[in-house]
């Protein structure tokens, strides 16, 4: 008697544990659905648009979206007319109440969003993801938004912008030597701070290379690896860039900084006083305004050429009609 308790136990178990199961199996099923058919539907006729980044909201204002945006998130700051607009909070955290408050009808999200992404097909709000890792994502994500937003054109003109300006300041520096620089996005001055550069596989990489730099992390594995000051003092760099955001880089916190680079001697770019810091907030934005970055970088490791060689003009003027 004992033993068919047991057995009718253990059934009941197993038949609970298959049902979980094939719940579980549905469900992903229609997340997968859902995801899908977000990325395969007409958003031609969007009307409210919410960005998750601020590359993502910086690409939409230059395609001429900015009636359609009904948030953006706390990062986004640029331009000025995003910062008037509701906010979802952060970009790893936004605030899913406010969010479906909004009633919006397109979210477009970074492609490492992955779970954000799931958890509002979830919630039946179509997405739209876009990858902006290298100058390469960067282009064919204005096109892909272009074409599902109604704006191919639009989106065509900009990049044909972008192409031509880069293009200019690569023959400025044709045919010069190559610079081994660092370029650094951690804060030099704490010892007790990590320090993160730019690796192979970014558009910052792209950039350096560009503008006439040689990155001494060209063999890294990581897109962005943790450094020692040993490894610096090891490899030398002839010229050492730090960036990031403008309120990072008070000129106080810049003398200091250089104050504890000169700590190290024989590191080549400090016996040649090479250490820059460029304290801007697009820096490290992967968007439209990546051909400013360059234009930083260029005038960096080439002191020499003068500004009418920087190739200077605004992204509007070239789209006005």
């Amino acid at each position: 008697m004992i033993f068919i308790q047991n057995l009718f136990l253990n059934f009941k178990n197993l038949i609970r544990l298959l049902f979980q199961y094939i719940i579980l199996l549905l469900s992903l099923l229609l997340s997968l659905s859902l995801l899908s058919e977000a990325q395969t539907k007409d958003f031609t006729q969007t009307q409210r648009i919410i960005s998750t980044s601020p590359s993502i909201t910086e690409i939409l204002f230059e395609l001429g979206l900015k009636d359609q945006i009904v948030a953006v998130t706390d990062y986004c700051i640029y331009p000025k007319e995003a910062c008037i607009l509701p906010s979802i909070g952060g970009v790893l955290n936004p605030d899913i109440e406010t969010i479906v408050s909004l009633t919006p009808d397109l979210i477009i999200l970074q492609s490492d969003s992955v779970k954000l992404e799931k958890n509002f097909a979830r919630l039946g709000i179509h997405t739209f993801s876009i990858k902006v890792e290298t100058i390469s994502d960067i282009f064919k994500s204005i096109n892909r938004l272009g074409k599902a937003l109604n704006c191919q054109e639009r989106a065509k003109k900009l990049v044909l912008s972008l192409k031509d300006k880069i293009n200019v300041l690569k023959k400025r520096v044709a045919g010069r030597s190559r610079k081994k620089v660092l370029l650094l996005l951690g804060d030099s001055s704490n010892p007790a701070r990590d320090l993160y550069a730019v690796g192979p596989g970014t558009f910052l990489n792209e950039l350096l290379i560009l503008s006439g730099g040689k990155n001494i992390l060209q063999n890294s594995k990581a897109q962005y690896p943790k450094l020692s000051k040993e490894f610096i003092i090891e490899q030398s760099p002839e010229i050492i860039i730090e960036a990031g955001p403008k309120s990072n880089l008070s000129k106080k916190e810049i003398n200091y900084r250089v104050e504890q680079w000169n700590r190290f001697p024989t590191i080549q770019a400090i016996k040649d006083k090479r250490i820059h810091f460029i304290g801007e907030d697009y820096i490290l934005i992967p968007g439209p305004r990546l051909v400013k970055t360059l234009e930083k970088f260029t005038k960096i490791i080439h002191p020499d050429l003068s500004n009418s060689q920087v190739h200077k003009s605004s992204f509007q003027d070239n789209l006005k009609p």
